[in-house]
């Protein structure tokens, strides 16, 4: 993967390395905080009701390691925000505003999403803020639960959590709202099948323009960790599909590949995914998409 300097620099802030005076939920309660995060989808500040918002404090000065994970985010996120920024004007959507992005270890604070929240949870975007959190040892353990870590597949993960950005500025986080009622968790599946076609929109328009991948192996690789992380794939069958909150191996590996093919951020594609005809579980090529 090409992510070249020169261009434009996202806004990152890493926080790696960053002490905290105590770090709430750690040991047991983190492990229960990242598999109820994972597999669930339950935001992050509602989990720290149950384990509590007082102790750990960030403190600093600190060196963040010296790995250059800040750079290749910052270029990255660059990267995201030109594309992103060309796509909203294309479609008629007004001003693209940035995100943020903070690169975190351990635990992290938010603004608007809680605090001491443990790396267990995984890379989260908070609408509150409007800010991506990620803690890049995430990767290792993505490789671990049959995903990779090769450097595209580390961009189609953020370029999701972008597509969550793309979609609290273009209102989908509220419109899903009226589905949660009668479709329960299911109703997440539209929100995270839709940033999996973002992200694919994002490394298709990236590709076309900054020819950002040395060849298809690494789509390949980024179509596997989507697969990797389907709600069947994660939970083994411990979870039934009425629980599911972020779609099957086979839907997220779709929806990733047709926004890569696509390149369609057009309204009348991303308002399927709202569609009340359609319901989340069967959102794919079999329902006209």
């Amino acid at each position: 993967m090409k992510i070249e300097d020169g261009g434009e620099q996202g806004n990152v802030e890493d926080r790696r390395g960053m002490k905290r005076s105590t770090v709430v939920g750690g040991g047991i309660a983190a492990v229960v905080l990242g598999l109820v995060g994972t597999y669930f989808g339950i935001n992050p500040a509602i989990l720290q009701q149950f384990f509590g918002g007082a102790g750990g404090q960030q403190q600093g000065p600190a060196d963040p390691p010296k790995d250059g994970y800040d750079k290749f985010s910052k270029n990255l996120l660059g990267n995201l925000d030109t594309v992103w920024r060309d796509q909203f004007k294309k479609n008629g959507y007004g001003e693209y505003k940035k995100p943020g992005m903070v690169l975190f270890g351990e635990s992290v604070d938010t603004k608007g999403c809680g605090n001491n929240i443990p790396a267990d949870v995984g890379p989260f975007y908070c609408p509150a803020d409007k800010t991506l959190y990620l803690d890049p040892t995430f990767f290792a353990q993505l490789e671990q639960l049959g995903g990779s870590k090769a450097e595209f597949s580390q961009a189609y993960v953020i370029a999701h959590e972008v597509g969550h950005h793309v979609q609290n500025l273009l209102g989908y986080n509220d419109e899903v709202e009226k589905f949660r009622r009668s479709e329960g968790e299911n109703a997440g599946i539209r929100l995270e099948l839709q940033a999996d076609y973002l992200a694919g929109v994002w490394a298709h328009h990236a590709d076309k323009q900054f020819r950002i991948l040395d060849d298809l192996g690494e789509i390949e690789k980024a179509l596997q960790t989507a697969s990797a992380i389907g709600d069947n794939k994660l939970t083994k069958g411990r979870v039934s599909s009425e629980k599911f909150n972020h779609g099957r191996d086979d839907q997220r590996y779709y929806f990733f590949k047709q926004g890569f093919k696509t390149g369609d951020a057009s309204k009348e594609y991303l308002k399927r995914f709202m569609s009340p005809s359609v319901k989340p579980l069967e959102i794919g090529p079999k329902a006209g998409f």
